[in-house]
């Protein structure tokens, strides 16, 4: 039973270990990685955030984005 246990805790490990490696990559590849100009035109995303502009959004892998224009 001991055996039995170690190969599934081992088997568990594995696949939570891909599972994290593939969420991480799917996040790498979101932005290119290149500065973002310091360009104030905000947007705010499906995520709640209200970013400095479109490529600071996309480098932080946000979705759903569109011009944040806040009443005075």
């Amino acid at each position: 039973m001991k055996k039995n246990f170690a190969k599934l805790t081992l088997a568990l490990a594995l696949t939570g270990a891909a599972v994290s490696f593939s969420a991480q990559k799917a996040q790498a590849s979101c932005g290119d990685g290149n500065a973002c100009p310091a360009i104030y035109d905000p947007v705010i995303c499906n995520d709640g955030v209200v970013y400095s502009n479109a490529c600071y959004a996309r480098e932080a892998c946000a979705h759903g984005c569109k011009p944040y224009n806040p009443v005075p």
